[in-house]
């Protein structure tokens, strides 16, 4: 008690260091990548101040420039030049992300660990995460997973080293690990979004990926914010399909879920800090009503805090550049 015990002893200069409990490094990043096979030269999302949308010819370069900066990991995301209602340029072994993979590790090898996100809402000419039933407009759930399963297939043929599926689909963790496996992939791991919620913030991504919907929402296929025991139920159920890491996203506004999901599985857990993370803070910065790099570093410290192993995040060349200084 008080005057013995006085906190602040511990708070100034490198004791401050020696007693810090949470600490981010350029190893807990994974940088996402937009590859649109629509461009010749990169180009701006417009509600994502510096996140570019590049041309294939401009990936390896990209890619190098995030490894140099020690970034262990990128997670392709792929816009084509032809979409359909059940998103067929998604699992050719000549479409972008299948491309964009093999370019990166013809220049980078092992030095670079190449994810892609397995979906099908840039693909699709509707922008549901699956196929739908044009007449009832619901996503069929069943219909979808072997679709999955062939996209998985075709990127780990392309040379990903890990496969992201993010549709949240019942029963596509097991799709996609069959298929895997059937293809002698089985050695490659997959990092489930397993509690993605249907949040609002995920609007700048949709400039990003070219990926909004034409019609509802997508509140039938991922999660209610309002609800936190169905998370565990979503990461239990990936996990026992085959999940090797477990992701909850969006970050922030889900700090209790991850630290809930961490504490009962204690599961490789990532965290994706969305889209409209990255703009609210760079939109206030730009307003002069935060510092951005203090927001920026306060905010991925959160959440390696609540128990995330790693944070795709769009902060992370960023970031990387202020832990280097």
């Amino acid at each position: 008690m008080f005057p013995n015990v006085r906190m602040r002893r511990l708070r100034s200069g490198k004791i401050r260091n020696l007693v810090r409990e949470t600490k981010l490094s350029v190893d807990d990043l994974i940088y996402p990548i937009f590859v649109d096979e629509n461009t010749d030269s990169p180009v701006e999302v417009r509600s994502m101040e510096g996140i570019m949308r590049l041309p294939l010819s401009e990936v390896a370069d990209e890619a190098k420039a995030i490894a140099d900066l020690g970034i262990n990991g990128v997670i392709l995301f792929g816009i084509p030049s032809k979409k359909d209602e059940v998103g067929s340029s998604a699992y050719g072994d000549e479409d972008i992300v299948q491309q964009a993979t093999r370019e990166i590790k013809e220049e980078l090898g092992k030095d670079l660990l190449v994810i892609t996100d397995v979906c099908m809402c840039e693909y699709t000419s509707h922008g549901h995460c699956g196929i739908v039933d044009l007449k009832s407009k619901d996503v069929i759930n069943d219909e979808t997973l072997p679709i999955l399963g062939q996209i998985a297939v075709s990127h780990a043929r392309a040379g990903a080293d890990m496969v992201a599926p993010s549709g949240m689909m019942d029963g596509m963790i097991g799709a996609i690990r069959n298929s895997l496996d059937n293809e002698n992939f089985e050695n490659i791991p997959i990092m489930s979004y397993a509690a993605k919620y249907s949040s609002c913030f995920y609007g700048p991504f949709r400039d990003a990926a070219d990926s909004g919907y034409s019609f509802g929402d997508r509140s039938t296929y991922q999660m209610d914010p309002a609800n936190s025991n169905e998370a565990l139920r979503e990461v239990e159920l990936d996990i026992m399909e085959g999940a090797d890491i477990v992701m909850v996203k969006p970050a922030l506004p889900y700090l209790d879920i991850i630290r809930r999901i961490k504490d009962e599985f204690r599961m490789p857990t990532a965290a994706y800090n969305v889209s409209g993370e990255y703009s609210m803070i760079k939109a206030a910065a730009a307003n002069g009503w935060l510092d951005g790099d203090k927001a920026m570093y306060e905010s991925l410290l959160s959440i390696k805090r609540a128990g995330a192993d790693m944070i795709l995040t769009y902060f992370a060349k960023e970031l990387a550049m202020m832990l280097q200084d």
